[in-house]
Parts: structure tokens; sequence; C-alpha cells
């Protein structure tokens, strides 16, 4: 059994042929070409997907289900990308739209649920029920399993955990709230601490780091803080700090078996993983269970490819 994974972004579409064992065996890929319409769009899904099935050995009669990951609001009971300010898309009827390109049955999903949706089931979630994934890019994205089950509300907009406040009229948020937690713990949240710190303390570690990168980004700290900088270790140690808080939060809300952290920020493995972990323990409501008890905190192993096999396997949340 083979299907399709499409991960819709304002940039690129990629296409994945997933097979039983939930690996890509093939991928596809059009540029999306803002602004244009959703026919547009979608016309050329149907291209990059042909090119994933012939990587992959096979053709569109082959593939079972189509599952597509896109940013924005959607109504996923009815397959409508109900809002996406940066696609342009306002109740645009994607089910139905590629349904009539495909010939397949075809779910439709938000992208950051999708991307959990293959953790859980590909990933760091695989073999258990509750799970929670967190994405931390240009903002903190994140999707929640509960009982083998994404959790998307009556309204398909459940999951949007960037948006939980965690500093009471603290920093701007571009959702019009204050203190969310995407505005610390972002990777443009880190960048905001390491800008912070080199304005006021000019570190010449931190220059040398920026230099060799060639701008601040979400790097440079943890880089100036292996070459001997504690001002950015400070930097990474209150990153971490904001990071848990909110993790923390969704733990003592949902006590999941296992919250994961991916995004570009999570390829600094361990220099950001333990002392996350540490600042949970201390702010969880069942920091006195035994360690059986606790909700494991991982890495996230998929990377890109995660909202692929999740769009491909959406079928399997109907």
């Amino acid at each position: 059994m083979y299907n399709l994974g499409i991960d819709l972004g304002g940039t690129n579409i990629v296409v994945g042929v997933v097979d039983d064992s939930k690996k890509i065996v093939g991928k596809g890929k059009r540029k999306t070409n803002m602004p244009r319409s959703a026919e547009e769009i979608f016309d050329d899904m149907v291209l990059a997907a042909e090119d994933a099935c012939a990587e992959a050995g096979i053709t569109l009669d082959d593939i079972s289900y189509v599952g597509l990951g896109t940013p924005g609001a959607v109504d996923d009971k009815n397959g409508i990308i109900t809002y996406s300010a940066n696609l342009f898309f306002h109740n645009v009827e994607a089910a139905k739209m590629l349904e009539e390109r495909f010939g397949k049955k075809v779910y439709v999903g938000n992208d950051a649920n999708c991307a959990a949706f293959g953790e859980f089931l590909a990933g760091a979630g695989e073999g258990y029920s509750d799970f929670v994934a967190i994405t931390l890019g240009t903002g903190v994205g994140g999707g929640i399993i509960i009982n083998n089950k994404l959790l998307t509300g009556f309204n398909g907009a459940a999951g949007e955990v960037g948006h939980i406040v965690i500093e009471v009229d603290g920093e701007q948020c571009n959702c019009g709230r204050k203190g969310c937690w995407e505005r610390y713990a972002s990777a443009t949240g880190l960048i905001m601490l390491t800008e912070r710190y080199l304005k006021e303390t000019g570190d010449p570690i931190l220059k040398k780091a920026i230099e060799d990168e060639g701008e601040i980004n979400a790097k440079v700290a943890y880089v100036a803080a292996r070459n001997g900088s504690e001002g950015c270790a400070k930097v990474t140690e209150q990153y971490a700090r904001y990071i848990a808080i909110g993790m923390a939060n969704l733990i003592n809300t949902l006590q999941p078996q296992v919250m994961c952290i991916g995004g570009g920020v999570s390829h600094e493995g361990e220099a950001l993983l333990e002392p996350v972990k540490k600042y949970i323990i201390n702010e969880s409501y069942t920091r006195d269970n035994p360690a059986e008890r606790q909700t494991l905190i991982r890495l996230a192993e998929l990377g890109n490819d995660a909202g692929i096999i999740g769009a491909a396997l959406l079928y399997k949340n109907d």
C-alpha cells in the first residue's frame, strides 16, 4: 500500500510516496510561487506527485490515499483550508479540489499537526498513545495526540501551543497578545536574546561566531558558548528555561507519555535537551513521581520528512 503526503509551504510544495513501513520511497518538488490561485498550486501538486511516484517506481494508480499538510486554519472534517495568511487562502475546498485531480480520497490537516502525527506514528512517539510534538522555528508550532488521535478541536484550531502566555504583558506577539511562548522559545526568540546580549556586552567570541556564520541566527549563541563565552552560555541557559516553562505547562495540563522537540534549534542536540529536561522536572506538578511515571522528553527524529509522513497517514486519524 502506498500513500501520498503533500507538504505545502510558502516556498515549496514537496510530495512524498510513503509505503507500508512508513518510509518515504519517492519525492517530487515544485515551487509554490506565491501569490497565485489555489487551482494553480493544486495543479503543481499533481505534477510533483507524478515525479514522486516515478522515483518510487509506481504510478498514481497505485496510491490509496492522499494527505495534505498546509499552514493555516483547517476544517479537517470537511477538508477546507479556512484561512492561511501566507498563502492568501480563504475557505479553499482543498479536499474536494484534490479529489477531482487525483481520483483518490484526500485528507487535509494543519502542517504542524501533520508533523506531530508523523513523529507519533514513525518517529519519537512511535509505540505510545499520548504524545506532544513541539517545533521551534520562526514561531513555536505544536501537535497533540491523545488516545492515538490528533486533537484538533471542534473548529480545527487546537494545538496552537505557541500562543500560551508565559509572561503577562510581555513581548508583543504577532497574534495580538503579549507574552506568548513563541516570542521567547522560538528560534526568533533566541535571536532576540542573542542580539540584546551582544548590544549590552559586545562579546568578541560572539562577534566571531556571527562573522563566521555571516549573520545573527539561532546557532551563534551555542557556537560562542562552546568556544568559551560564559555570557552566551547564560543566554542558551535562559533560552532553555523559556522552552521548559511552556513544555511544563503542557505536561501539567495533558500528561503525555512523550514530548519531543523539533525544528532547526533541535539540531543542537543534548546541549539544548539537557537543560530543558532539568528545568521541566523542577516545574512539573508530578516531579515527585518515579521516573517511569514522568513524561519522556526527546528530540524529534524525522526532520523535514515528518510533515510528509504525517500527511500521508492522516487517513489513520479518520
